[in-house]
């Protein structure tokens, strides 16, 4: 246990690393007024492909994972 406990603090830094990479590479479709609440497109749907689609899901992954580090971290620490 001892040794998750040592290498786990790296893991959770290159986790967040990753995943606020993944999140700032990803296209942003929302203009001004999508993010007021208003549509800039009107009724336009946007399907990811290729690599935009690989990034969504790899934010999606690498936040799954670090809040399931996170989780551990704190398992670890009540028992220590």
């Amino acid at each position: 246990m001892q040794l998750v406990a040592r290498i786990l603090p790296y893991a959770q830094i290159i986790l967040s690393i990753v995943l606020v990479i993944a999140i700032l590479l990803q296209q942003s479709s929302a203009g001004l007024g999508g993010a007021l609440g208003g549509s800039d497109t009107g009724s336009f749907h946007h399907t990811r492909r290729g690599f935009e689609k690989f990034l969504f899901y790899l934010s999606i992954v690498c936040g799954i994972l670090f809040a399931l580090s996170a989780f551990l971290a704190i398992i670890i620490k009540a028992r220590g």
